[in-house]
C-alpha cells in the first residue's frame, strides 16, 4: 500500500478498541508506521486493521495446548489432574457382554430432569 503522510486509514484502535479513521503519522519503506486515531487522538502502530486476540481467547489456546501436550506424551489427562478413573465399559457387542442373546439391558437409564424442575408436593 502506497501511503504518505496525513493520509486517512482505516485500521484498529487500542483505545477505542474499534476499526477507526486514522491519520498517518509515519512511514517506513512506503507503508504505515504510526498512525493518530481521528475519534480520540491516539497514536500507535499500524495493526493492518487486525484487532489483537482477547483474553478469553489466549486463555483457551493455552489449555488446548496443554491438553494436547499431554496427549502426546500418552499420558491420561484425567488422571494427571488427580481424578479417579472410571471402570472400563465392556468390549464388544452390549447385548452379548450382558449374557442374553434378545433381552433388554438390566439398568435402565432415566432422563435428567431439567434446571429449575421442582419436586411436586
Amino acid at each position: 500500500m502506497r501511503a504518505r503522510l496525513g493520509d486517512v486509514i482505516d485500521d484498529y484502535c487500542v483505545k477505542c478498541k474499534r476499526i477507526m479513521n486514522h491519520s498517518v503519522v509515519s512511514c517506513v519503506n512506503d507503508e504505515p508506521a504510526k498512525v493518530r486515531c481521528r475519534t480520540c487522538h491516539g497514536d500507535h502502530d499500524y495493526r493492518h486493521e487486525i484487532a489483537p486476540p482477547t483474553k478469553a481467547d489466549l486463555r483457551k489456546q493455552a489449555l488446548y495446548k496443554e491438553v494436547l501436550d499431554r496427549m502426546g506424551r500418552g499420558e491420561d489427562p484425567a488422571a494427571a489432574d488427580g481424578a479417579v478413573p472410571g471402570p472400563e465399559a465392556p468390549q464388544g457387542d452390549a447385548m452379548a457382554a450382558n449374557g442374553a442373546e434378545g433381552e433388554a439391558p438390566a439398568a435402565v437409564v432415566q432422563p435428567a430432569k431439567a434446571k429449575g424442575a421442582r419436586a411436586k408436593k
